[in-house]
């Protein structure tokens, strides 16, 4: 087993994931941690003592775990890879089910015992517990994330009560929350994301402009799960563009993980996953080399980078332009009071217009006196109305909520049913609103979010103002949301470097995502010579190109020493490429 545990994990699998220098490991797992019901939620309690009496749990992957790896086993694999642990705790919410109010007390205490197995001396009633299990030196948890991908008011006032007791018994507690609470202290915030390549490329800027004053971010899940095969290179080009952005804003982005890990290939019920496995053998997909050389390669001080292309073979893209309209999310809402202007001109209504001719799909609509209603619980429900060339106008419109489960969407640059721009006005569970945009392949969010819900049976005034690619949203006249339409604006190369203060290396990656090799100029400002020794990684291949049991290393980085011959020197970025360069600068 690795590091000789009893009951210890598969040595060949632990080595893999010991080989991504992991600062941290989250655990139990996202939506095991909430079960799709009450009764299949994570209780740590069942899964410590001896093997033969821990509960065998069933998922909403379609097995069961005997939780042979237990809450113990977690933080004692944390401690063997010199990693943090992150514990998640479900805060009395799953899939389907809440826990009364008024019975939390219980999944309080639990977390509360669980913070004690890990911290508390060996004198304590957990602390003591631990010590049988043959650790009777505290393991020193400092991170506690309260639930998995919750959201809404329930999870706002069941948020407060896990805050308020942990901080009791630990303040320097780190404490992770799935959304922004609406009325309680936030450190640190979890943000999942799951698409194609496409969207992470787009989203490599997002942190770029996220406010410094805010919370810290922790990007939890993420992976190209769209268009990626069963893990291919493109996928992880997307991540690695993405993962440039983190590392570059990592004052904000203090910590990612990529999910999930690990998957049998003979029960796989996600794809792709991190590090597949049979009963003997396993190999990395290509984004396991991703995370690796990112993981490995971490300087101390974020370097600025201007990356200049001298090959973009992607299309210029249009000035975005396109029609209007609203819509609801498992919610009835109505609508009235419609107006597109562009500048002092009135697009809409114009004298003597007729009532427009809304295209509707999904929900029950109701049209007429100058009023719109959709009145069923229905997802993704919209009415489109105008011009699919108007740009650069102002859309206002009043709403009401009548009941359901979240806000308003309210439209623009709508250029047919798969392309379009929308604000999602009380979101999430009525926790948040922000901007996103569907570009006929995936949905990705621009610019920022912020918290806030929607009342029922309360009138709002939306507007939103598009000039050019910038977008304004305003609730009652307070700007809101905003960010840039630039969903179909794709670069072909992504950098990032920093340096590393104990060898005075800089540390570049760059990632070139077209098709076209690039033969870059490299000028390295501020320093007069570099050392003779230099190296360089590269990972490359065709954009399909995965990874088997049989080719486990079809796709992986190779090293290869060069001489960098001064501070400035060309070198060619090949395509669909992850390079990395360590240059001595001392």
């Amino acid at each position: 087993t690795f590091k000789g545990r009893e009951n210890g994990l598969r040595p060949d699998l632990a080595e893999k994931l010991a080989a991504l220098k992991p600062a941290f490991v989250r655990f139990p797992g996202g939506c095991w941690v909430e079960g799709d019901q009450l009764k299949f939620a994570t209780r740590w309690k069942r899964t410590i003592g001896p093997l033969s009496e821990r509960w065998n749990q069933w998922n909403i992957w379609q097995y069961f775990s005997t939780n042979g790896l237990g809450y113990h086993e977690y933080l004692q694999l944390c401690e063997d890879l010199g990693a943090e642990p992150l514990f998640v705790v479900n805060c009395g919410m799953s899939h389907k089910e809440n826990v009364p109010m008024a019975e939390m007390e219980e999944w309080v205490q639990d977390a509360l015992d669980a913070v004690e197995y890990a911290n508390g001396p060996a004198t304590s009633h957990w602390g003591a517990m631990r010590a049988k299990a043959g650790h009777p030196k505290p393991f020193h948890l400092k991170y506690v994330e309260i639930g998995n991908e919750n959201g809404g008011p329930a999870y706002n006032e069941r948020y407060r009560l896990f805050y308020d007791a942990l901080k009791a018994k630990d303040p320097e507690m780190h404490l992770i929350a799935n959304v922004t609470p609406a009325d309680h202290p936030l450190e640190i915030l979890d943000e999942h994301y799951y698409s194609a390549p496409r969207f992470f490329m787009a989203n490599a800027h997002r942190y770029d402009t996220y406010k410094r004053s805010g919370p810290k971010i922790y990007v939890g899940e993420y992976a190209v799960t769209e268009g990626s095969g069963a893990g291919n290179l493109m996928a992880a080009l997307g991540e690695a563009a993405f993962m440039t952005g983190m590392e570059r804003n990592s004052d904000v982005v203090i910590m990612s993980s990529y999910a999930p890990l690990f998957a049998n290939i003979n029960y796989k019920k996600w794809n792709p996953d991190l590090i597949n496995f049979d009963g003997t053998r396993s190999f990395g997909t290509p984004s396991y080399h991703v995370q690796r050389l990112f993981s490995a390669n971490r300087g101390d001080e974020v370097v600025p980078v201007d990356v200049a292309p001298q090959v973009v073979d992607a299309q210029p893209v249009a000035v975005p332009r396109g029609a209007v309209g609203v819509g609801t999310w498992a919610t009835q809402a109505e609508f009235k009071d419609v107006r597109v202007t562009h500048g002092d001109e009135v697009l809409y209504p114009k004298a003597g217009d007729a009532a427009p001719a809304w295209k509707t799909r999904n929900g029950k609509w109701e049209i007429g006196d100058g009023v719109i209603r959709q009145t069923s619980d229905a997802v993704d429900c919209r009415a489109v109305m105008g011009d699919p060339t108007w740009t650069d106008y102002t859309f206002s419109v009043k709403a009401r909520k009548l009941g359901g489960a979240e806000g308003f969407l309210v439209m623009a640059h709508v250029e047919d049913e798969n392309r379009w721009l929308w604000w999602n006005v009380g979101g999430w569970g009525n926790a948040r609103s922000a901007i996103e945009r569907s570009d006929g392949s995936q949905k990705m969010a621009i610019g920022n979010d912020s918290p806030g819900s929607i009342e029922t049976g309360r009138w709002y005034d939306l507007r939103m103002e598009v000039n050019g690619r910038h977008v304004r949203c305003y609730l009652d006249g307070q700007l809101v949301n905003e960010g840039e339409d630039s969903a179909s604006a794709i670069q072909p190369l992504y950098a990032t470097a920093s340096r590393d203060k104990a060898t005075g290396d800089l540390i570049v990656k760059v990632v070139n995502t077209s098709g076209t090799a690039q033969r870059l100029t490299v000028n390295i400002d501020g320093v007069s010579r570099l050392g003779q020794i230099a190296q360089a990684t590269v990972m490359t291949g065709a954009p399909d190109d995965e990874n088997s049991l049989e080719a486990p290393d079809k796709v992986a980085p190779r090293v290869e020493p060069f001489t960098a011959p001064g501070p400035t020197f060309e070198r060619d970025f090949p395509a669909y490429s992850l390079t990395l360069l360590r240059l001595k600068t001392r």
